[in-house]
């Protein structure tokens, strides 16, 4: 999963590359491991290549107020799935369709049920990761043939939350 993220209005491509126990990421192409703990609403533990930091991020109007080290940054995170309509018209998916997880993480909300008619980009579930709320889509019109989660299941990535044929 890539996700962009701009902080002091410069923009960097953050990547999970290997979830798990000892996640590694990318960001801007540079390589390191890291995690991050909720230790108390809106401070984390973070360390980054076995270097423990505090820092706290708070939500404001335009976006987060992050602190670490003595420093405030200003910060967004631009959502990946995000729909981004083709001008062209981007063909959707065919066929059945399993669709998973994208990140661990708690399922908050289950958006539709069996038997449910939906749109290419609607809504299926919503998944909780580090106190940001993501909503999970469908790749294509259908219906929804199953629904393999419930509100307050834990999920890991690859995870399967609905099929939709």
């Amino acid at each position: 999963m890539k996700i962009d993220v701009t902080l002091q209005d410069r923009k960097h491509t953050v990547e999970l590359t290997h979830p798990g126990e000892r996640p590694r990421w990318k960001i801007d192409g540079r390589e390191l491991e890291a995690d991050a703990f909720e230790i108390s609403p809106g401070v984390y533990s973070v360390i980054i290549d076995g270097k423990s930091f505090e820092v706290q991020v708070h939500e404001i109007s335009t976006g987060l107020r992050v602190a670490a080290n003595g420093y405030e940054y200003s910060a967004a995170v631009e959502n990946p799935r995000a729909l981004k309509k083709n001008p062209a018209g981007a063909s959707e998916a065919q066929g059945r369709q399993k669709i998973t997880a994208p990140m661990a993480g708690k399922i908050v909300r289950t958006l539709v049920k069996v038997g449910d008619v939906v749109e290419g980009g609607q809504g299926l579930v919503i998944v909780e990761a580090m106190k940001m709320q993501n909503e999970v889509r469908s790749p294509k019109s259908g219906t929804v043939e199953r629904v393999g989660v419930v509100e307050g299941q834990t999920v890991n990535p690859g995870d399967v939350v609905a099929v939709v044929a």
